[in-house]
């Protein structure tokens, strides 16, 4: 049984690695892999396209499908692995790797804002030409949660661009460090429940 389930375990790591592989190719388009690039898709893509059908996933520019599929197979994946390692599974582990899993996907969207709030702050004191096509994307993405976080921050009160960025990263960071620490306290919680 430890033997199916580390190997079911090691399949679902494997799967996962290809996944993010076809991901990460799917940024640069218009480049010719050959075979290789056509047998990954063939093995990668049936997955990836039953979550594009779940539309709510897709929040204006940002596409959350391939989080949610990766987050999906975390979870089968420690599971086997905990098989694999302990023979059994608690209710507790199972609440806690789905509890872990959930946090991934937040950390990760937190963490995405964090990082297009930072790339847009350098643009500006750079003053780099912020009508380029990537600044644009940038803007497209971090405007509307910049101007939530300054909304709830600050009101109609106007603010200048330096403050409103800035009290956004602040804000931004302090939740997911806050939530960073209670996440493991929940987690702890969990994996000591009995049953």
């Amino acid at each position: 049984m430890a033997g199916i389930m580390n190997i079911l375990g090691g399949i679902t790591s494997l799967y996962m690695i290809l996944i993010f592989i076809r991901i990460m190719l799917t940024w640069f388009t218009g480049a010719n892999y050959g075979k290789a690039y056509h047998l990954l898709s063939g093995i990668t893509d049936p997955y990836l396209n039953w979550f594009r059908r779940f539309s709510f996933l897709r929040v204006a520019n940002l596409d959350l499908t391939p989080v949610v599929a990766l987050a999906l197979l975390t979870v089968v994946n420690n599971i086997f692995l905990t098989l694999g390692r302990y023979g059994t599974l608690t209710i507790g582990i199972i609440l806690s790797m789905l509890c872990s899993v959930l946090w991934s996907v937040v950390s990760f969207v937190l963490s995405f804002f964090i990082i297009f709030l930072v790339l847009r702050l350098i643009a500006y004191l750079a003053n780099r030409d912020v009508y380029h096509g990537f600044w644009r994307i940038i803007d497209t993405v971090s405007q509307p949660i910049l101007y939530r976080i300054n909304r709830m921050i600050f009101g109609r009160r106007l603010v200048r661009f330096m403050t409103g960025i800035l009290t956004s990263i602040g804000v931004l960071l302090a939740l997911r460090v806050g939530l960073e620490l209670l996440v493991r306290f929940v987690l702890d919680l969990l994996v000591r429940l009995p049953f």
